[in-house]
């Protein structure tokens, strides 16, 4: 792709064609191999586990690969360890290859680095005890570790224990890895790094030499973006991205051109496909690299896109767990959805459509996901609120 200048729409299409949105969904299920291109695709899956639907970082997989057995991701990353968590964006699974790229950030000069810094060196008896509990006893979670000598509950840090937070602050360091999640609760279980992770993977990138290529990954998972697009992947400082950027540029691994309608230069990878169509057709999780940057989104999509778990009741427009449905290369609706898994039902408690796009079109083609995903997650029935413009057609759709 030679142009130096890109309308709104083809962007769109590049950048879902970065994301894999335009390729259509294994046809007999997707296996093994289909997850791990997934992710390396997307340079890293980012992890929340709210559970009022399903955690989102499986339902990343399931928006473009249709359903899929979950324990194959929990294979790749906790048995196999093709794939590791640490902090990437957020809490993240990212590629081992991708550890080194990231230590460099575990030292002081990293924000969360430095906060759990400054409580290693206020805890350091008890945080050397802790280490030395792992090292002796394997896999360990907050509940193994020693009693410490003091309040047990810290106001910081989401309330954790401060066996926890010691827990937290050596993985954050690079210290401890997560070995794997408790099945019942899904609780990190902590060991070395070192037995974790083979040796020559626990290295580190110089500063410079990581972000560069953190932000060419960021720029390969986009197709394209700007400067703050691309740092927001990795949550690299913009002031610190734009160098990076530029020497980039000066190197030919990146292109710079200008998009429709925005501000701001973009840069395209050289690898970035433009397909003719895009026609995906995905309920997409509140954390899909598709949106999770909200000015992204709204300059990519012309989509205002909040999610209202922590907005008061009276105060939300759209629903608690509110999800974007993607048809086309278009956003053209969203759904308030819940699992309830006692009673084996799919809720959607909501359903708006976007202003731009057709009823019929648009509750047809929900429906149809909706059914799937229901199936995919072992609910027998759907049940639709009266609640949005598009849920009488969605409800019709559905009974048909």
């Amino acid at each position: 792709m030679s142009r130096d200048a890109l309308s709104l729409s083809e962007a769109r299409r590049i950048a879902l064609a970065a994301q894999g949105a335009h390729l259509p969904r294994p046809g007999r299920g997707a296996t093994t191999a289909h997850l791990r291109r997934l992710i390396h695709r997307h340079g890293l899956l980012q992890i929340d586990y709210a559970n009022v639907l399903l955690p989102a970082h499986y339902l990343v997989p399931f928006s473009r690969l249709g359903p899929y057995d979950m324990a194959r991701l929990d294979d790749l990353v906790y048995r196999k360890r093709e794939f590791i968590e640490q902090w990437a964006r957020e809490a993240s699974i990212v590629p081992v290859e991708t550890w080194p790229l990231l230590r460099h950030r575990m030292q002081e000069h990293d924000r969360r680095a430095r906060a759990f810094g400054a409580f290693l060196r206020g805890y350091r008896g008890y945080a050397e005890r802790v280490l030395d509990t792992v090292r002796s006893r394997g896999p360990s979670t907050a509940e193994d570790m020693p009693p410490h000598d003091g309040p047990e509950r810290r106001n910081d840090w989401w309330g954790w224990s401060v066996a926890k937070t010691a827990l937290e602050a050596h993985f954050a360091r690079g210290t401890l890895a997560v070995a794997y999640r408790r099945p019942a609760d899904w609780a990190r279980v902590y060991d070395l790094t070192e037995r974790v992770l083979p040796r020559e993977i626990d290295a580190r990138v110089a500063g410079d030499e990581a972000q560069r290529e953190l932000l060419l990954r960021a720029a390969r998972a986009h197709g394209v973006g700007t400067v703050t697009d691309l740092a927001d992947y990795y949550r690299i400082p913009v002031r610190e991205a734009r160098p990076r950027l530029a020497e980039l540029v000066a190197g030919g691994q990146l292109r710079s051109v200008q998009v429709e309608g925005w501000r701001d230069p973009a840069y395209l990878h050289p690898e970035a496909e433009l397909p003719r169509r895009v026609e995906a057709c995905a309920i997409l999780s509140p954390f899909d690299p598709i949106i999770w940057h909200r000015p992204r989104l709204a300059r990519l999509f012309e989509f205002d896109y909040v999610l209202e778990i922590w907005t008061p009741r009276a105060k939300r427009r759209w629903g608690y767990y509110v999800l974007p449905f993607l048809l086309g290369d278009r956003l053209v609706a969203r759904v308030d959805l819940k699992a309830d898994r006692p009673r084996r039902r799919l809720l959607v408690q909501a359903a708006h459509r976007e202003a731009h796009a057709r009823a019929d079109e648009v509750s047809a083609a929900l429906a149809a996901e909706l059914r799937t995903l229901a199936s995919w997650l072992e609910l027998d029935t759907i049940i639709v609120a009266r609640r949005g413009g598009l849920a009488r057609a969605l409800a019709a759709c559905l009974r048909h």
